[in-house]
Parts: C-alpha cells; structure tokens; sequence
C-alpha cells in the first residue's frame, strides 16, 4: 500500500512540474500547434518554436513581420488543448 501511494504521488504535478499524463497532453499541443503554424501560408516559419506547459503555450523565435507576430498567437490559441498563448516572438 505504501508502495502504491508513492508511485501515485511521485507522477503527480506541482506548481513547476508536470504528472506523466499532464506532459504527454502538452507534448500533443505542442505538436499539434507546431502543424498549424507550418500549415499557416502566412507563417511556414521553421524558425518558431513552441513549449507548452499545462497547457500554457510558448512562441519564441523570429519572424518577418508584426502581423506574422499576431498571426502566430491566433494560431496557436485556436488549437484544442491550448489554455493561454506567451508569444515572446520578435521581427528578424
């Protein structure tokens, strides 16, 4: 019972880490946004990233222009799973 009761607690999550069934939905988001953004013919960018924590998504990288910018955040925010969008993107 002991045994049971930490390998529950051990793949729960915290406040800055994530349960093994919370990181394989965010691995999913993740891959799900980075399709959208590639299948977007505004942004086709290899040079956007995304990391997605709880749901949380993350832009970072470099792209042409303010509107690719913008763009990239409706994109991102229309995938199922997506809770709230950072977009740290900036202009090349």
């Amino acid at each position: 019972m002991v045994l049971l009761s930490a390998v529950v607690v051990g793949c729960g999550s915290t406040a800055n880490q994530e349960g093994t069934g919370e990181y394989f939905d965010d691995s999913v988001v993740t891959t799900k946004v980075m399709a959208a953004i590639f299948s977007d013919p505004e942004l086709k960018s290899s040079e956007i990233s995304v990391e997605t924590f709880k749901g949380v998504v993350q832009l970072s990288g470099f792209v042409r222009s303010e509107a690719s910018i913008s763009r990239a955040g409706a994109v991102a925010r229309e995938v199922d799973g997506v809770t709230s969008v950072k977009n740290d993107l900036r202009l090349k």
